[in-house]
C-alpha cells in the first residue's frame, strides 16, 4: 500500500484490502484512459446496500418513538448525494481519487456525484475488508456529524430551504444567491455566492441549482455555528 492509502486508511479506522481500496478510489473515467480497468461500480452498488443496512438500524434503534414516515425522511437525506459528499470533503476523499484526465481537468475532484459515489464503494470495500459489523460502524463514524445533529439532516437535503429558515429565526434578511459560470456549454461550471446578514458563502457546482446548493450548505454551517 503506498504511504498516500496508508494515510487514507488511517483516516478512515478499517484495515482495508489494498487491492479494494485502490479500486474503490477508481472512477471509471480513469479505468476507460487505461485498457477498460475495473472500477469502483460495483463497489458502490455494494456500498449501497450496506450504507442504508446500518443508518435504517441506527435510526430505528436510536429514535423508538419517531413514526415510520420521519424514519424515511431522515434516512433519505442523510444517505443523499449532498450529505455523503459534505462527508467526504471532510476527509479529504477527493485528493485521493483516481480520476481520468478530462474529468480531474473540470473539477471531477469536487463534484458532489462522484464524492458521494467513492463514499458508497469505499463502504463497500470496508464490508469485503473487513466484515459487516466494522463496515456498519464504518458508516456511522463517517455519518457521526449529521447522525447526531438532528438539525442538519434538513440542511443535507434542502439546505436552501434550511438556510431561509435559519435566517427567519435569526432575525435577518432572506439570503440573495448570485450565479456566474465558465466554460463552454458542454462543460459549464457554476459558482454561486449567497449573502445572508453579514456572512457570505461560495458553493460550486456542475448546474446553477447544485451550485446554489453548495452554497447554501457552507452559509448554513457557519451561521448555525455561531449560534
Amino acid at each position: 500500500m503506498t504511504s498516500e492509502l496508508s494515510r487514507l486508511t488511517d483516516k478512515l479506522g478499517v484495515e482495508f484490502d489494498p487491492e479494494l481500496l485502490s479500486l474503490a478510489l477508481t472512477h471509471r473515467s480513469w479505468a476507460y484512459e487505461h485498457g477498460q480497468a475495473p472500477h469502483n461500480e460495483r463497489l458502490e452498488f455494494l456500498g449501497d446496500s450496506v450504507l442504508g443496512q446500518a443508518v435504517t438500524v441506527h435510526l430505528y434503534a436510536t429514535f423508538p418513538d419517531v413514526d415510520e414516515g420521519t424514519l424515511a425522511k431522515r434516512r433519505a437525506s442523510v444517505v443523499s448525494t449532498v450529505a455523503l459528499a459534505e462527508v467526504a470533503r471532510v476527509i479529504g476523499l477527493g485528493e485521493y481519487l483516481k480520476l481520468g484526465r478530462g474529468e480531474d481537468q473540470t473539477g471531477g475532484r469536487d463534484k458532489d456525484s462522484i464524492l458521494a459515489d467513492t463514499t458508497e464503494a469505499l463502504i463497500g470495500a470496508a464490508y469485503l475488508s473487513a466484515g459487516p459489523d466494522e463496515a456498519a460502524a464504518f458508516v456511522l463514524r463517517l455519518l457521526e456529524p449529521l447522525l447526531a445533529d438532528p438539525d442538519r439532516y434538513g440542511a443535507a437535503i434542502d439546505p436552501k430551504t434550511s438556510l431561509q429558515e435559519l435566517a427567519s429565526r435569526s432575525g435577518v434578511a432572506p439570503p440573495v444567491y448570485e450565479v456566474s459560470s465558465t466554460g463552454p456549454d458542454h462543460d459549464r461550471r457554476f459558482t454561486a455566492t449567497v449573502f445572508v446578514g453579514d456572512a457570505t458563502a461560495q458553493g460550486e457546482g456542475t448546474s446553477k441549482k447544485y451550485a446554489e446548493m453548495a452554497a447554501a450548505l457552507t452559509a448554513w454551517r457557519e451561521l448555525s455555528g455561531r449560534a
